[in-house]
């Protein structure tokens, strides 16, 4: 159980503590008000403008949910629409749950910690809301769940918490979208997210991120995964941002745990992107991936992986590649911390540019320079992860070949 008092207390001693790495945020800048908006039944999801069904496809959502198999999504501060069409799957605003359910008071910041810097801290004090969900053991979704976590306020500061628990022998995958109003400029958001993966269970979790030039960025996320467990963890950033830092964090806690983590990250001009994962192994049979795929198109982006063997018989690989087409930086920091004999730990890590005789090749073959050279970076961007449903991994592509002209 939460002591909300205690815990208010030990955020705001962390309020103005700055983020370990990545660039400093004055909060005071952005409002964080509540923005009240209409509860939207299925009929009135559909009647939203076709921009706005643009900006939720962009991030992965489709507001007919065909076929999906639960719905979540928050316009500011408010949720908008909550559903779920499978028994045995929960999808529950934080807020309501932590007023109803004393079991959700077991997962709420838990793995997080509202005092590791001024933006947890921030989302602890001010929270907005955000969602529970929940598969029941031996629950397996047919569909997917989907998510979005929308900006429409200029200036606003969005502080989300989210909870995602699969139960034991239970199954969840989960595509998530975070965008904004065509017409938004400047805002913030906030999200602190905590997995709870339990024995033989698994979870995919999709993130495809959709933003507003000028938006910053701080996601905090940490997973936990029991014995036979498998965490599957998908980042994409395919549209300009202002700055992006995130670091999520997994504790392969149980026997044979498994996490994969996989990120597409392609960097605008003036953007800024410090993004990474850190694997912490503690069982044997313990299995992490940490795959990143990085473009600049004349952005910053700092390229982080950090994985830690601390027991024998575990198995951990890290690799990052990043290619420049038009300037900018990408900056890959890989490391490997092994603690014990016996640990099987590598990495591989390049950046470099597009071979002038690929290009050639492909446009012998008939292609343009310009067809030739998207095709070589869908190419690159193509990432094969093991254990995606099918669907999902249409998803992916999907977000691909829509940001596709914006990547070139």
């Amino acid at each position: 159980m939460y002591d909300k008092d205690s815990l208010r207390e030990k955020a705001a001693k962390a309020a103005h503590k700055k983020a370990a790495i990545g660039p400093d945020i004055d909060l005071d800048e952005f409002q964080r008000s509540p923005v009240e908006h209409e509860y939207l039944d299925d009929e009135r999801l559909l009647k939203i403008s076709e921009e706005e069904k643009r900006q939720f496809l962009m991030a992965g959502v489709d507001v007919s949910k065909k076929e999906r198999m639960g719905t979540y999504l928050q316009m500011d501060t408010s949720v908008v629409h909550c559903d779920t069409k499978q028994e045995g799957i929960e999808v529950i605003p934080i807020k309501t749950a932590l007023e109803k359910y004393d079991w959700v008071q077991d997962y709420y910041w838990k793995l997080a910690s509202a005092d590791q810097d001024k933006y947890t801290a921030s989302a602890a004090l001010d929270l907005h809301n955000g969602y529970v969900i929940r598969a029941l053991p031996g629950v397996k979704t047919v569909y997917p769940i989907q998510a979005c976590l929308y900006i429409g306020k200029e200036g606003l500061q969005q502080n989300v918490h989210n909870i995602i628990i699969a139960e034991e022998d239970s199954e969840l995958h989960i595509i998530t979208g975070c965008s904004t109003s065509p017409h938004l400029k400047k805002g913030i958001h906030v999200g602190i997210s905590e997995f709870f993966i339990k024995k033989n269970a698994k979870i995919s979790f999709t993130m495809i991120h959709n933003w507003a030039e000028d938006m910053m960025v701080r996601p905090r996320s940490v997973a936990q995964v029991e014995e036979n467990g498998l965490f599957l963890n998908n980042y994409i950033c395919m549209k300009p941002v202002r700055s992006l830092q995130m670091y999520p964090t997994t504790h392969l806690v149980g026997d044979n745990a498994v996490a994969r983590l996989y990120s597409i990250i392609v960097g605008s001009p003036e953007s800024e992107y410090d993004v990474g994962g850190r694997v912490f192994l503690k069982k044997p049979g313990n299995k992490a991936e940490i795959v990143a795929r990085t473009i600049s198109n004349g952005g910053r982006i700092i390229s982080r992986g950090h994985l830690i063997g601390e027991v024998p018989d575990i198995k951990a690989h890290l690799e990052c590649k990043g290619l420049i087409l038009k300037g900018g930086l990408i900056y890959a920091v890989p490391e490997l911390e092994g603690h014990a004999d016996g640990v099987e730990m590598s990495h591989e890590a390049a950046v470099g540019k597009i071979a002038q005789e690929e290009i050639f090749y492909l446009m012998s073959r008939g292609m343009d320079e310009e067809e030739a050279t998207s095709t070589i970076v869908r190419g690159f961007l193509n990432v094969d992860i093991p254990g995606l449903p099918p669907q999902l991994k249409a998803e992916v592509d999907k977000a691909i070949e829509l940001s596709d002209k914006d990547v070139m």
